[in-house]
C-alpha cells in the first residue's frame, strides 16, 4: 500500500471518527463482504479533493485495504448485506436463459405460421409446397470466465486515459485512471484488456499521461466502472471497463 496519513493523537482519532459518523467509543469496526464478516481497525486515511477521505483499515492478519468512511459506517448496520445481489456471472446466465427462451418462442411461432400457410395452400391450389422455415439466429457465445487471483500480484499496463466515475456516497464525481493492455505477470501471463483504479495521491506523484507504461503490485476485482455524472466527453469511456485494480503499490513508470 502507498503512503497514508496516520492519526496524530487519541483526540485526533476520536475527532476524525465523529467527522465520519463512526462511534468514537470503538477501536474496531465490522467489515462485511458476501459470505463473511470480521473486525478491522482503522490505521489512517488518505485525503483527496475537497475534504474527501478514504480510510486505511487493517485486518487481523495484518493486511491493509482502503474503504470509503460512509461505506464502513453502512457496514455497522445489522441489515447490511442482506439484500439480494447479482454477480456479473449471474446476470450473464440470466441473459443467456432469456435469449434461449426467446429463440424457443420464435421457433414455435414459425411452426404455427408454417402449418397455417400449408393448410391454406392445400385448400386453394392442390398439393402444397413445403413452407419456408426461417433459420433460428445463432446463439451468441458467452465470453470465457477469467479466474482472478485473490492475492496481490504483479501487473504491467498502459495508461489509456483519465475518466470520472460517480460516487454515490459523496454525490460527486471521482477521478480515475483507465488502463489498457493490462496483464498479470506470472508463469502463464493473464491478460484481460481494460481495468481502472482510483487516481490517488500516490499515483498523482507520477504525473501520468496517456501512453505511459506502468509496472506495479495490486489486487484485481470484477467491478465495472460507473459513468460520471454530467462528465465531459474527454472523461468518459465508450467501452465497458469491467475490472478494478485495488491498492497499487511498488509503482514504476517507463
Amino acid at each position: 500500500m502507498g503512503e497514508y496519513e496516520s492519526f496524530q493523537s487519541e483526540e485526533d482519532f476520536k475527532g476524525k471518527l465523529k467527522e465520519w459518523g463512526l462511534s468514537a467509543a470503538k477501536k474496531e469496526f465490522w467489515y462485511k463482504d458476501r459470505g463473511f464478516q470480521c473486525l478491522v481497525s482503522i490505521k489512517g486515511y488518505e485525503m483527496y479533493g475537497n475534504q474527501n477521505y478514504t480510510l486505511v483499515i487493517e485486518f487481523s492478519d495484518g493486511n491493509l485495504s482502503c474503504i470509503h468512511p460512509a461505506y464502513l459506517k453502512e457496514m455497522q448496520q445489522a441489515s447490511f448485506g442482506k439484500e439480494s445481489m447479482l454477480t456479473l456471472e449471474d446476470r450473464d446466465v440470466k441473459v443467456e436463459e432469456a435469449d434461449t427462451a426467446v429463440s424457443q418462442e420464435e421457433s414455435a411461432k414459425i411452426d404455427l405460421e408454417s402449418k397455417a400457410e400449408t393448410k391454406e395452400i392445400n385448400s386453394q391450389a392442390g398439393p402444397a409446397k413445403p413452407a419456408k422455415v426461417k433459420e433460428a439466429k445463432p446463439k451468441k457465445e458467452k465470453a470465457p470466465k477469467i479466474e482472478l487471483p485473490a492475492d496481490k500480484v504483479h501487473f504491467t499496463a498502459t495508461v489509456k486515459q483519465f475518466a470520472l466515475t460517480y460516487n454515490a456516497f459523496n454525490e460527486e464525481n471521482d477521478e480515475v485512471v483507465v488502463l489498457e493492455n493490462v496483464q498479470i505477470v506470472q508463469e502463464n501471463p493473464l491478460a484481460f484488456g481494460l481495468a481502472w483504479c482510483s487516481h490517488s495521491k500516490t499515483l498523482k506523484k507520477f504525473e501520468l499521461a496517456p501512453g505511459d507504461i506502468l509496472e506495479f503490485d495490486g489486487k484485481v476485482a470484477a467491478k465495472k466502472l460507473a459513468k460520471g455524472k454530467d462528465a465531459a466527453e474527454e472523461f468518459t469511456v465508450e467501452v465497458p471497463v469491467l475490472y478494478k485494480i485495488n491498492n497499487p503499490s511498488k509503482i514504476t513508470k517507463q
